[in-house]
C-alpha cells in the first residue's frame, strides 16, 4: 500500500473505457505534487473494495482500487468525469442483477457523499440541475446570449403548428446525452433534420416527449472546453460533408477537421455568466456561427468531450482542469 500525505489524492472518476482525457488530466495533476487515483465507476462493487463505519466516535470512509488504499480524508479533490452503472456478472439472475446495480448504485453515491470537504468539478448537484436543456436555455436567454426558437412537447398538433410556423426548417433531438467518451458510444442518437413525412407519425409523441429546434444557419460549429472562466475553443465546418451538415458527429473521418477559433470577448462573458449561474467549473459547450457572424448558443454538457480539442488543436484543456482540482 502507497502512502500519501494528508489531502494530496485527487479521486478521477470515470469508467473502464475511458482513457485519453482521464490520462492527460492524471499527468498533469502528478506534475503538481499530487496523487490522481482513478475510479473506474463500472468496475464497483466487483473489482473495487469499499467499506464506510460510521459509530458515535466518528467515521471511516476507505476505498480499495487495484493494489491502493484511499481514504476519504486523504482526498483533496474529486473530478467527476463519468459516472457509468455497475458492469455486474451476466450469470446473474435478471431480477438480483437489478437489485444488485441499485445497491451499488446507492452504496457508491453514499462514499462520495462522504467527500464532501474535496473539491469538486463539478458539484454533482449543480451537475444534476445543468443537465435540464430547457433550463440551461432559459439561462442562456438572461445572461444575453442568442439562442433558436425551441419546442419541447408529446403533442403532435404542437409539433406540426411549430415545423409550420419555422418554415419546415426544425432540427430535433434528446433531452439527455448519451455518449460515453471519445469514441463512438453504443447507443447515440444525433441531432436530425425534420421533414413533413416525420410529422405524419408525430402522434407517437404521446409515447415519448422530443425537443424540436428551428435549424440555425452554419458558417462554423464551435465546441468551448470552458473551464473555471477560461474557454478553448475549437471549431469545424460541417457543411463539406453531406452526413454531417446537420451534426458534425456524423461527418466521416476527414470531412471535418477540428481547428482554432475564438468567441468574441462580449460572447464569453455571457457565457461565463451562463456557466456561473449553473454553478458549473467545467462544461463542453456548443454553438454555431451564423454566416452574418452571430454567435448561437445549443447547449452545454456538464460531462462533454474536449479530447479532440487537446489531441488535434494542442490546447492545454488537461492542464486547466488540473489546476482547477487543485484549487
Amino acid at each position: 500500500m502507497s502512502h500519501a500525505t494528508p489531502r494530496d489524492t485527487v479521486l478521477l472518476l470515470t469508467h473502464s473505457g475511458d482513457h485519453f482525457t482521464v490520462e492527460r488530466v492524471a499527468e498533469a495533476l502528478a506534475r503538481r505534487g499530487a496523487r490522481p487515483v482513478r475510479l473506474d465507476t463500472d468496475l464497483f462493487p466487483e473489482e473495487l473494495r469499499l467499506a464506510a463505519r460510521l459509530s458515535a466516535e466518528g467515521s471511516s470512509h476507505t476505498l480499495g482500487v487495484g493494489r491502493e488504499a484511499v481514504s476519504a480524508d486523504e482526498v483533496r479533490a474529486v473530478w467527476a468525469r463519468k459516472l457509468r452503472p455497475a458492469r455486474l456478472d451476466a450469470r446473474l439472475g435478471e431480477e438480483f442483477r437489478a437489485l444488485c446495480a441499485r445497491e451499488s448504485a446507492a452504496a457508491l453515491a453514499g462514499f462520495l457523499d462522504g467527500l464532501g470537504g474535496a473539491r469538486w468539478v463539478n458539484p454533482p448537484r449543480s451537475e444534476r440541475a445543468a443537465e435540464d436543456k430547457l433550463r440551461q436555455l432559459r439561462l442562456a436567454r438572461e445572461a444575453g446570449l442568442d439562442i433558436p426558437r425551441t419546442l419541447l412537447t408529446n403533442d403532435a398538433r404542437e409539433a406540426r403548428d411549430f415545423f409550420r410556423e419555422a418554415g419546415g426548417r426544425v432540427v430535433t433531438k434528446l433531452l439527455r446525452p448519451l455518449s460515453v467518451s471519445m469514441g463512438a458510444a453504443p447507443l447515440f442518437v444525433y441531432t436530425s433534420d425534420v421533414t413533413a413525412a416525420d410529422l405524419e407519425a408525430a402522434e407517437q409523441l404521446r409515447h415519448c416527449p422530443a425537443v424540436f429546434q428551428e435549424r440555425v444557419e452554419k458558417e462554423r460549429e464551435l465546441r468551448a472546453a470552458y473551464v473555471g472562466g477560461r474557454l478553448f475553443v475549437g471549431a469545424v465546418d460541417a457543411r463539406r460533408s453531406a452526413r454531417g451538415a446537420t451534426d458534425w458527429r456524423r461527418a466521416d473521418a476527414g470531412d471535418c477537421r477540428w481547428e482554432h477559433d475564438a468567441v468574441p470577448a462580449d460572447v464569453g462573458a455571457r457565457l461565463d455568466r451562463l456557466m456561473r449561474g449553473l454553478g458549473l467549473v467545467y462544461g463542453a459547450l456548443d454553438l454555431i456561427r451564423t454566416p452574418d457572424g452571430r454567435h448561437v448558443f445549443l447547449e452545454v454538457n456538464p460531462a462533454g468531450e474536449w479530447g479532440m480539442l487537446e489531441r488535434d488543436l494542442g490546447l492545454p484543456v488537461s492542464e486547466a482542469i488540473a489546476e482547477e482540482l487543485l484549487k
